[in-house]
């Protein structure tokens, strides 16, 4: 689908009290289109994309959790759902990037959300939920890239080796709600100083550990604002046991984000520089699970 072929397709969704006033592409989006439309005189979201079973993306499931966000007060208000599209409230904002999450007001403020989505969002889900456990994703990514012939198939065994030896680090878990896809991008600073979550294709079970170490691991913060951001969260500074889960997990998280990538090098249609982006992950993994082999255990 061309730009042009999703802005006629959001134009004609059957949710409009009359012909859009205005329909264009917004930035961002590396699995679908989105598209912003004035609809009656108030702005709307407009998510065009079909399933992808080779990333766990199934669109019913991202529109149960986006109604829960929206019902927890976390995300916008769904307008509309049909197959391939979704559609809910544009927040008048900016997409946070690396570097605002260094500024420790915001980051506390992203740690207090990300906190309300795994303890709020439980109450106001209905219907069956996904698990999202890293580890079983990494293990089907590589499944998929050694069937599908991958130019990184003959780094798989390594990677699963490493993948193994981060779960036993991990060990057990206290399971929560996750987002699971925390880019800096995906969290909104409205007008009045407020923050928002948004993109729910990666939402499911999962320990809070991953959200947290994806936004750590996304915005290359420093230890001490790792330790201050897990402070926050836990109501105690870590431990040496949970900090060694938690930098493991981290590390899980980039070697997700690397492996995605991956994938979307043989899959996705979408005019994204995947081989780049695989190339950034697997340098940035590479030097955080350095990094945590040097840790010592607890």
């Amino acid at each position: 689908m061309t730009p042009d072929d999703a802005i006629r397709t959001a134009r004609a969704l059957p949710c409009w009290s009359a012909p859009p006033e205005q329909a264009e592409p917004l930035e961002g989006g590396i699995t679908n289109h989105n598209i912003r439309v004035r609809d009656g005189g108030r702005d709307y979201v407009v998510r065009l994309g079909e399933d992808i079973p080779e990333h766990g993306i199934l669109r019913w499931h991202e529109l149960a959790l986006s109604r829960a966000a929206a019902a927890a007060g976390l995300s916008p208000r769904v307008h509309h759902a049909g197959p391939g599209a979704l559609v809910i409230g544009y927040v008048p904002s900016t997409a946070l990037a690396e570097n605002d999450l260094h500024d420790e007001a915001t980051l506390m403020a992203a740690t207090d959300l990300i906190a309300r989505v795994h303890r709020d969002m439980p109450r106001h889900l209905r219907g069956p939920v996904l698990a999202f456990w890293v580890f079983h994703i990494l293990r089907d990514y590589a499944h998929t890239l050694s069937d599908r012939g991958s130019r990184h198939a003959p780094a798989l065994p390594d990677l699963l080796e490493r993948a193994d030896a981060l779960e036993r680090a991990v060990g057990p878990i206290d399971m929560v709600l996750g987002h699971n896809d925390l880019l800096p991008a995906n969290l909104l600073r409205a007008q009045d100083g407020a923050l928002w979550i948004i993109d729910w294709e990666y939402g499911g079970f999962n320990s809070p550990l991953f959200d947290l170490g994806g936004l750590a691991s996304n915005c290359a913060l420093p230890k001490e604002a790792e330790i201050a951001m897990l402070t926050r969260y836990f109501g105690a500074p870590p431990d040496p046991a949970r900090w060694r889960a938690y930098e493991a997990m981290k590390c899980a998280s980039l070697l997700r984000e690397t492996m995605w990538s991956m994938v979307s090098e043989i899959t996705s249609t979408l005019d994204v520089d995947y081989a780049a982006y695989t190339d950034k992950n697997l340098e940035r993994f590479e030097r955080a699970f350095a990094a945590f082999r040097q840790e010592p255990e607890p």
